[in-house]
């Protein structure tokens, strides 16, 4: 089990100090899409020269002109990127292809999937790296959480790894780890923390044990 630390409401100064505390205990570190938005690509670019040890994920949510954008994604720098479960069928196999050209990964984000099985099932056929059940900020907000869908994706993932993400802490990760998903996605749960460094210490302990 991984640990990502996602990094959604920093600049770039920022975002390179909150990786130097802890990046002895994640695995991979996402420029989130509100950095993207903020800062364009170069955030990508300038953490992965920073912590070039690390691999880097580039939040994009891809949902057209697929191809294209895991390109620049691929040129920056990012080691994986993100496309939406809801985008087409042709988009999620163009950002796949792509990716292979350039020997990234794909991580596909459910966010917002109607029928999450059955898409799960269908994206698992595409060749992608990852399939990630993530509730969002909104629905967080409404006392929502992602762990009933990562049981459901569980059942039908035959080729991608699994992830989850979306609100996850300290008191909330054993629950998660039972649930044995490959990829574990942090944000605020670490960023958000007085002592950052012994949260993530702690959660990496615990994934590390869990497996």
């Amino acid at each position: 089990m991984q640990l990502q630390l996602a990094l959604d409401l920093v600049n770039i100064p920022e975002a390179k100090e909150l990786v130097k505390e802890v990046e002895e205990y994640v695995d991979i570190v996402e420029i989130g899409t509100p950095v993207i938005i903020n800062e364009g690509l170069r955030a990508v670019k300038e953490i992965k020269e920073a912590f070039p040890h690390l691999t880097v994920l580039a939040d994009l949510k891809i949902m057209d002109a697929a191809a294209y954008e895991v390109m620049k994604a691929s040129e920056a720098g990012a080691d994986i990127i993100t496309i939406l479960g809801v985008a087409e069928d042709m988009s999620i196999k163009g950002a796949v292809e792509e990716a292979r050209k350039q020997g990234k990964k794909i991580l596909v984000d459910m966010i917002g999937v109607k029928n999450l099985e059955e898409r799960a099932k269908e994206v698992d056929e595409f060749g992608v790296d990852y399939i990630c059940v993530h509730t969002g900020y909104d629905l967080q907000a409404v006392g929502k959480d992602s762990l009933e869908e990562l049981h459901t994706i569980k059942r039908v993932v035959k080729n991608a790894k699994t992830a989850i993400a979306g609100g996850i802490k300290l008191d909330t990760l054993p629950e998660v780890i039972k649930a044995k998903p490959d990829l574990v996605v942090v944000g605020g749960g670490i960023t958000g923390q007085k002592d950052k460094r012994a949260v993530a210490a702690e959660m990496k302990k615990m994934l590390e044990q869990g497996e």
